[in-house]
Formats: C-alpha cells, structure tokens, sequence
C-alpha cells in the first residue's frame, strides 16, 4: 500500500518540479540512474536519502505522503503569499477562490 505510495509520489512531484530523474539523481549525489531505478520499484531510499529527496522536492515527509494535496510546492507557495498580505487582501482572495469553485 505505501510502497505504491511512495513510487507514484515520487513520480508526481519530481514531475511537477518538471526535473528529470537523471538530473535528479545527480543533484543529490546519486548515481544517474538512482531515482529512475527508484520510479521502476527497484527498491527504496534510506532515511537519510528520503529526507534529502523531500528537500529537493520542496515538500516535507508528511506532504510527501499526503494523497490529499496534490500539489504541495504550490500550496506551501500560496500560503507563504497569502500570509504577507492584509487581512481584507486575504479576504478578498478566499472570496475570488470561492467564486473560481462556483
């Protein structure tokens, strides 16, 4: 079950960081087939290794596993953005979210 998990996330988000996974591998420190093998169930990181995979993902180990948030680098980016504006910005904001879903 989090086998699967953990392949398909992998996937996704190094996808969605629109990297390549020999670049990937290489940027941290593995050979340049590492994260292709990973991607391929050939096996899984260390605990060390997940945790550098995640920070160059930009997610943390939670996020990483959260099938709920689909897009964790752009949540963590709109939250960083909607934290520095006022609270009748942020208002207006949820109001023009909430109009987009109607």
């Amino acid at each position: 079950m989090f086998e699967e998990l953990f392949y398909d996330r992998l996937i996704k988000l190094r996808t969605e960081k629109k990297v390549s996974a020999r670049e990937m591998s290489l940027d941290i420190g593995q050979s340049p087939g590492y994260i292709n093998g990973l991607e391929n169930r050939n096996g899984f990181p260390s605990m060390q290794l997940f945790f550098y995979i995640c920070e160059y993902l930009g997610v943390t180990p939670s996020e990483f596993f959260d099938e709920g948030n689909n897009h964790p680098i752009e949540y963590q980016e709109l939250l960083k953005d909607l934290d520095a504006l006022s609270d009748e910005n942020r208002r207006n904001v949820l109001a023009i979210v909430k109009g987009l879903k109607h």
